[in-house]
């Protein structure tokens, strides 16, 4: 079968004349072994970028500094909502359990996306030719929203780049029932994605496991309990979490979408569109839509994978290629319908899965015969893709600058409040009090909102043992419980500070 994932560069002698010795007996084959190092390369670039563009020294964020916060050694652990797996906590343990270094957590999470990223394209291994691999990481790669969080303690990358390499390792498992380490690939893929995000982890493999149990042809009894079984090894200690801390389940499913919004039919493409300028969370979303160049690639995305599917139809090998387009539309289907906000992250498990079909499009139209056509076709799509680069790292570099800033404001609010006496072990509450906290290695504690996990009269009785204070939102007011505390000023921000507590623990 032409262009089929076991068709090489090479092409067989025809000539019947003595073979020729020499250069031309060798060339193809270098050239082969070179592309087989393709996707190596450019994991090796991702990995480079991410350090170059967004810079170990950027700080942690909201959401990081509450995984991060749950293993290290500096900070007590902040509250841990319901929607919240311990995944992303587990991996940068390694570094963040003696390491309070914001730059070397950084580096090590950039080393091991690229390394994931390798894994991933290699699971594609005889479904798609090393240049379709290495094709699709470069697509997936350079995405702003995909470098940005490459680096970063969040989970959204790793369900990404396990959906790519569990639905890879499924799609060679189905074709080659004696491919083992296959198999293993889809069970390992499906346990990342069930560590990170269990509900994300669900949506991802739907079609896969639609085809195991309603295709005939597809039922592989083998397969279906590897990827069964690694989904519930992910998620077991969220589920065994559920009823040991969160009342059950159902109580924990229940609190998840409470916290989301409230999941149910809510149209959010809008949204996602508008979180195409680099807003790392659009909620609520309001504001206009980013220029035509910014979301261009957005909605060029959906036609190229049609026509990916529809030439490799034509072409009849198009079973990758659906299945690749079924996985990513399940991912990103309830992030487009059923949550009421928006976050670039959301959607990068469906672009890791979109980025395999459209790079096979891509290499097709650019490998087509044609003396003028070719060489027509390949500058065009270069001219596209610089210009897209360019866009993508204009975003990336106002959004790395922009986040930069308010972290190092948070620093600087943390190192106000050590200078006001407030020094571990301490009490932050109020505004932005989870990453203030632990940029200070202070507990966090809120009594209202999402996060809500104490009580006024809670904080006051912490209050006569333990430095404590509360950071005020522009223009707001001290709550009930910190009205008679001290006022400070302090980077900018307003900050009621507890009196201090006495030696015996009483006031």
């Amino acid at each position: 079968m032409r262009d089929g994932p076991q068709v090489t560069d090479s092409a067989p002698a025809t000539s019947t004349g003595p073979r020729r010795p020499g250069p031309p007996t060798t060339g193809r084959p270098a050239r082969r072994f070179r592309g087989e190092w393709a996707p190596a390369v450019v994991a090796a670039a991702f990995t480079l970028a991410q350090l170059l563009l967004v810079r170990p020294g950027m700080g942690l964020g909201w959401d990081e500094s509450v995984y991060v916060s749950q293993v290290a050694a500096h900070a007590p652990a902040a509250f841990f909502s319901a929607p919240r797996a311990r995944g992303v906590s587990l991996l940068v343990a390694p570094v963040a359990a003696w390491s309070s270094s914001t730059a070397l957590l950084r580096i090590y999470l950039a080393v091991l996306s690229g390394l994931a990223l390798l894994l991933a394209l290699r699971a594609w291994r005889g479904v798609f030719p090393a240049r379709v691999q290495a094709t699709a990481g470069a697509l997936f790669a350079t995405l702003w929203v995909t470098l940005y969080y490459g680096p970063q303690a969040m989970p959204n990358y790793w369900v990404a780049v396990a959906a790519l390499a569990c639905t890879g390792s499924f799609l060679r498992a189905q074709a080659d029932r004696f491919d083992r380490s296959a198999l293993w690939g889809v069970g390992l893929s499906a346990a990342v994605m069930g560590w990170m995000r269990p509900v994300d982890a669900v949506w991802a493999t739907l079609p896969l496991l639609v085809l195991l149990v309603g295709v005939r042809r597809w039922r592989r009894p083998a397969l279906l309990a590897t990827l069964l079984g690694g989904l519930a090894a992910g998620a077991a200690e969220w589920v065994i979490e559920a009823f040991v801390s969160y009342g059950g389940l159902a109580q924990r499913l229940s609190d998840a979408s409470r916290i989301q919004g409230g999941l149910g039919w809510h149209v959010a493409v809008t949204d996602q569109l508008r979180a195409l300028g680099g807003r790392t969370l659009c909620r609520p979303c309001t504001g206009a839509v980013p220029s035509a160049p910014v979301t261009l690639w957005w909605y060029a995305l959906p036609v190229f994978a049609v026509l990916a599917a529809v030439i490799a139809i034509r072409a009849r090998r198009g079973t990758a290629t659906l299945v690749a387009l079924a996985c990513a539309a399940s991912s990103a289907f309830p992030y487009l319908f059923l949550i009421g906000y928006a976050a670039a992250r959301f959607l990068l498990p469906a672009y890791a899965l979109l980025a395999v079909p459209v790079a096979d499009l891509l290499v097709r139209l650019v490998r087509a015969p044609g003396r003028i056509r070719r060489p027509l076709t390949a500058a065009l799509l270069t001219l596209a893709l610089a210009g897209h680069l360019v866009v993508q790292f204009v975003v990336l570099e106002h959004t790395v600058q922009r986040t930069t800033a308010a972290h190092r404001e948070w620093a600087r609010v943390a190192a106000g409040l050590h200078r006001l006496g407030v020094d571990p072990p301490c009490l932050v509450t109020g505004d932005n009090y989870a990453p203030i906290a632990y940029y200070a290695g202070c507990s966090s504690a809120s009594t209202g909102g999402h996060d809500a996990n104490t009580t006024p009269a809670a904080i006051r009785r912490t209050a006569r043992r333990l430095p404590t204070a509360t950071l005020l939102a522009p223009g707001g007011r001290p709550p009930g419980y910190a009205r008679s505390w001290t006022p400070h000023t302090v980077a900018g921000v307003r900050v009621y500070v507890a009196p201090a507590p006495d030696r015996g623990g009483q006031r």
